[in-house]
């Protein structure tokens, strides 16, 4: 059984998440920058993670990274030559799609509004983002760098964005009222009840 203090916790956490705020990692390879971009997400309030790979290799979490983030959130592999055809469905949703890359073009993150329904697309550690994928972009964002290095680590990158389309979004008041409807919240309040009394009770824990 699950306390009323631990259900209030999760009541808590589904009425903050931000469905219109979603991440995709393209062929990110370190299950270790993975996990820490988890990890953000459930901190600013993703619910939708997305990640593709050009490799059938199952993606490692790792659970000493996450600190149990990836429970939280719901997780999805995209077939890697279904991007760009998933990101179109995207943009046809109404979503901005923001890709982290370097170049003429290229806008300050600070400058994008993400109030906006927002995808952040972000490369792995050696390409970076694809041709394919920065092609779907609406917008291609940096992060000044100011130093010899051109580019941040990846889970870096991921929380110093997310974390300005946090303060955005707080100062526009949208954790202050549930983005998920009733219906949504109800569901994923009985999977997540269900999923987390097995697990804390497989661990014999039945506290916070």
């Amino acid at each position: 059984m699950i306390t009323p203090k631990r259900r209030q916790r999760i009541e808590a956490l589904l009425e903050r998440k931000q469905p219109d705020l979603q991440v995709l990692l393209d062929d990110v390879h370190d299950s270790r920058n993975i996990s820490a971009v988890i990890r953000t997400c459930d901190a600013v309030g993703v619910l939708h993670f997305y990640y593709s790979r050009n490799s059938p290799d199952h993606v490692k979490t790792h659970r000493t990274v996450t600190q149990g983030a990836h429970r939280w959130l719901l997780k999805e592999r995209i077939e890697y030559e279904k991007r760009a055809q998933f990101l179109r469905r995207k943009r046809e949703e109404g979503m901005q799609i923001l890709v982290t890359q370097l170049g003429e073009e290229s806008r300050d993150f600070r400058e994008i509004d993400y109030t906006l329904p927002t995808l952040l697309v972000l490369g792995n550690e050696k390409e970076g983002v694809s041709a394919e994928v920065a092609a779907e972009a609406t917008h291609r964002v940096i992060i000044p760098m100011h130093g010899m290095v051109q580019s941040l680590n990846v889970s870096v990158a991921a929380a110093l964005i997310l974390y300005e389309a946090e303060r955005q979004r707080q100062a526009a008041g949208f954790y202050d009222r549930p983005q998920l409807d009733e219906a949504r919240r109800q569901a994923l309040m009985e999977e997540w009840i269900r999923r987390d009394s097995i697990l804390r009770k497989s661990r014999g824990r039945i506290g916070q």
